[in-house]
């Protein structure tokens, strides 16, 4: 009897170093390809503030939560078992779908500009893509939409590149690993977002500190820093987020123009991007990348400002026409 029981915890123990090491496994190969979506996870925590500013205080975290739990729904129950089926059984569909949603991220930043640059006939442009929203709650609800799907692009993006990072073979390590990566990502850019939006609060509560010590006076003072200087941190990152769904949109479409053999476009962008960071050993490297976020950009802004009387003058009516149909039947 003793006999069996330490052959049977001799059984335990291997199944417990075998798991232990899969964990490790697991946690490594998550770690490999956040860092590779690091861009990516750059890119989403600055284009989801600009959803949150304009709300009442009290509404900024539950908007939030919202928008955090809808992203977590699309990576675990539509991202991750559609990019696992895709890749195992039509592997040749991800880069289209991935240029569509480069190109609906386009089109939404390039709106942006266009909102800038001609306000009177963007306002146009918007009255005729959708309702106005006649209450609080529906304009949020909007909000909300609007964030959730410009979010699942991003999200798509994310899981691709860390699929791709991941070896062929076991289905249930790489539906792990893309978890654990769906869900340390939501947590990393939603937990940065309340942060920021919620900054000018804090800096609120430090300006009302009534402490006379030399302490107080310095917490009261970056108190008063971060409340005169939120508005104006908010705004340059709307206008980052607004950039980087254009040079993200653009560069997911230059990189699937190259798996369709068109690299002309790649290799213009690369080669200005090295040879710029090759003129300095210091922030060479920077310079490079800026250069090349630049050249994704222009794409972008290209594709996006194509689609912009594209769906204002065809997809548009058609969806209003469909969805009329739909309510009429």
């Amino acid at each position: 009897m003793s006999i069996g029981l330490i052959a049977l915890l001799d059984d335990v123990a291997s199944l417990a170093k075998v798991a232990a090491a899969s964990l490790d496994d697991v946690v490594g190969q998550a770690s490999k390809a956040g860092m590779k979506a690091a861009g990516i996870v750059i890119d989403d925590t600055a284009v989801t503030p600009r959803y949150v500013v304009g709300f009442a205080a009290a509404r900024e975290l539950p908007i939030i939560g919202k928008i955090a739990w809808g992203s977590l729904r699309n990576k675990l129950l539509f991202l991750l078992p559609g990019a696992l089926a895709l890749s195992a059984f039509a592997p040749w569909i991800i880069t289209p779908l991935l240029m569509i949603g480069g190109a609906y991220l386009c089109y939404e930043g390039a709106e942006k500009v266009y909102e800038v640059l001609v306000p009177h006939k963007a306002q146009a442009h918007e009255a005729n893509l959708e309702t106005v929203a006649l209450n609080a709650k529906s304009f949020e609800d909007e909000k909300v939409a609007s964030a959730i799907k410009t979010d699942f692009i991003l999200s798509a993006e994310i899981m691709a590149i860390t699929l791709s990072t991941l070896p062929a073979g076991n289905i249930y390590t790489q539906a792990l690993v893309l978890a654990v990566v769906g869900i340390g990502i939501t947590v990393v850019v939603y937990g940065a977002v309340a942060l920021i939006v919620k900054a000018d609060d804090a800096g609120v509560a430090l300006a009302s500190n009534g402490n006379a010590s030399v302490f107080g006076s310095a917490t009261r003072a970056l108190g008063r820093g971060l409340v005169l200087g939120m508005p104006y941190f908010l705004t340059g990152l709307s206008v980052l987020g607004t950039a980087a769904m254009i040079w993200v949109g653009g560069g997911i479409i230059v990189h699937g123009l190259e798996v369709y053999g068109f690299t002309s476009i790649g290799h213009v962008i690369a080669h200005a991007g090295y040879a710029v960071g090759r003129t300095s050993p210091v922030a060479g490297g920077l310079a490079g990348w800026i250069v090349m976020a630049a050249g994704a950009g222009v794409v972008g802004l290209a594709v996006g400002g194509a689609l912009i009387p594209v769906v204002g003058l065809a997809l548009s009516p058609a969806w209003k026409m469909t969805k009329g149909a739909v309510r009429r039947g």
